[in-house]
């Protein structure tokens, strides 16, 4: 669903909760799940690869497959996103 679609009072609740917060939370309950388990090595990796290819997905859906506007979108190098699609077998 895009956010355009959504009513404007639903558009400005998406907008004042905030993807850190969004993040955030999801970041506790990944933890309480573990419960006494320790986390992977190499959390920050994890993380961002986990994050990485759902980004990459949607903001390719939200611009129709087009790679040099996913790139602008994104703020990377055309040449960045292509690497990134690869690694993430997204090709």
């Amino acid at each position: 669903m895009k956010i355009s679609s959504l009513e404007p009072c639903q558009q400005q609740e998406i907008k004042n909760v905030g993807l850190s917060y969004i993040v955030e939370a999801k970041l506790k309950e990944y933890f309480l799940a573990l419960g006494d388990i320790k986390p992977t090595c190499h959390l920050y990796e994890h993380v961002i690869r986990e994050v990485e290819r759902p980004l990459l997905c949607l903001v390719l859906e939200q611009v129709k497959g087009n790679k040099g506007k996913a790139a602008d979108l994104l703020g990377i190098n055309r040449n960045t996103l292509r690497k990134k699609l690869q690694e993430h077998n997204l090709v």
